[in-house]
């Protein structure tokens, strides 16, 4: 399917999600379902398999997805939905409608949404400080959501809607790597 298509789908089932929540006043607390979903995703490949998987059944996903929300705690709106999602057969747009929701929320509250990669977990102090550094530069709050990569090898890439703050120490050192072979 096309990644536009999959983008249109993703957006549609986020804004019903939205609302609903926000008719029932779960925002905050399917948002937190949302994010916990998203490291699950990030962090597991059997996960992501049962996602993109067109072997599985309806009612195979829909077991699937509604055991895991049970086991996680999720809110009744969260596991509604996710039944939904996959009884309709559209678990593969599922990262996608969770980046839609969050960035629909944080709009919501006035703020901007920012990714930041670094080489090892940050720490709460450490995630307030970027948190501060951007609210300086834009005049929003932020909503962070943190990755890790340890290709990065130190130092943190940050992404605010198209701009990019990339103070890796791998682009550090590509970057005298090339400087190096044009001194030779």
């Amino acid at each position: 399917m096309p990644s536009e298509t999959i983008g249109v789908i993703a957006e549609r089932y986020a804004t019903a999600l939205f609302e609903l929540a926000e008719a029932q006043g779960v925002l905050d607390q399917v948002a937190g379902d949302l994010k916990t979903l998203k490291t699950m995703v990030g962090e597991s490949a059997d996960f992501r398999r049962l996602l993109d998987s067109p072997v599985l059944s309806r009612t195979q996903q829909a077991a699937a997805v509604t055991a895991l929300a049970a086991a996680a705690g999720f809110s009744a709106v969260t596991a509604n939905f996710l039944g939904v999602v996959a009884r309709n057969r559209r678990l593969f747009a599922l990262r996608g409608m969770v980046d839609s929701y969050l960035a629909r929320l944080a709009a919501r509250r006035g703020e901007i949404s920012a990714q930041v990669a670094s080489a090892v977990p940050l720490s709460e102090a450490q995630l307030d400080a970027v948190t501060s550094v951007l609210k300086n530069v834009f005049g929003a709050n932020a909503a962070i959501d943190a990755v890790v990569d340890p290709g990065l090898l130190g130092g943190l890439v940050v992404r605010v809607g198209s701009r990019m703050v990339d103070s890796s120490l791998r682009t550090k050192l590509q970057h005298l790597k090339l400087a190096m072979k044009g001194v030779g």
